[in-house]
């Protein structure tokens, strides 16, 4: 006899692991085009670029416990801002890695989320974001940090137990989009506050005091990084 109740477990396995067929090329272009305007519209930026502050501490995270460092907490801001405490080493490798890795994070999920997509694991896709965000949402210590990392998550999982695939698809190129072209803008965000004197303990800063490396070297391995995923991610997701 045949188990009913594996079955389902069955059919979501084999969902998640499966390939998914993508858009049509028109439409993966418009969920660039769409994601380009966000990012450059002021009023849609401000709050669109919470996604970004999560995957930027979320990587801060991740490296500081790859490392071997005690990941304490994460504080997400109302202002887009973020913080990430770590214990452990204040100098070496580790905090290097950790430092490096929150202007860096975005770009590089982007460019990983292309890659699945170009690969047509489309829901797999949906299902490793949604991880990541719980696995964020464990370490968040305050209640607007909880609340964002609540609702990015809690989009992420209607879309994929309730959306069909067609709009599956669209939300899953339109979110790398974003974390390809979003990743860009802050490093020169960056680079104009620190221009006017603003910001003098940004990441590339603490990188310069712990390797004595001038910040302008991390400001451009930074925009190195971010244009390098935008290019090859872009590439991915549009079959080039």
């Amino acid at each position: 006899m045949q188990s009913t109740t594996a079955a389902p477990a069955t059919d979501l396995w084999d969902r998640v692991t499966g390939t998914q067929t993508a858009p049509e090329f028109w439409l993966v272009v418009a969920t660039g085009v769409a994601a380009l305007a966000v990012v450059l519209w002021g009023p849609a930026w401000r709050p669109a670029r919470n996604a970004i502050t999560i995957a930027h501490e979320g990587g801060h995270g991740l490296v500081a416990l790859v490392t071997g460092r005690t990941l304490e907490g994460i504080r997400l801001h109302s202002d887009t801002s973020g913080l990430t405490v770590s214990r452990g080493k204040p100098t070496g490798p580790g905090m290097i890695l950790t430092a490096l890795a929150g202007y860096t994070a975005p770009s590089l999920l982007g460019l990983g989320g292309a890659w699945l997509l170009a690969s047509g694991h489309i829901t797999l896709l949906l299902w490793v974001a949604t991880a990541l965000l719980l696995a964020l949402l464990v370490m968040v210590r305050n209640a607007y940090g909880v609340l964002t990392v609540l609702i990015t998550g809690g989009l992420f999982v209607a879309v994929s137990w309730l959306a069909g695939s067609e709009v599956q698809a669209l939300f899953a190129y339109a979110a790398v989009w974003f974390l390809l072209i979003g990743g860009v803008r802050p490093v020169f965000e960056l680079q104009s506050k620190r221009r006017r004197g603003g910001a003098p303990d940004s990441d590339a800063d603490q990188l310069a005091r712990l390797t004595h490396a001038p910040a302008a070297i991390w400001l451009f391995l930074f925009h190195a990084v971010a244009l390098c995923s935008l290019i090859g991610g872009g590439g991915w997701l549009l079959g080039r």
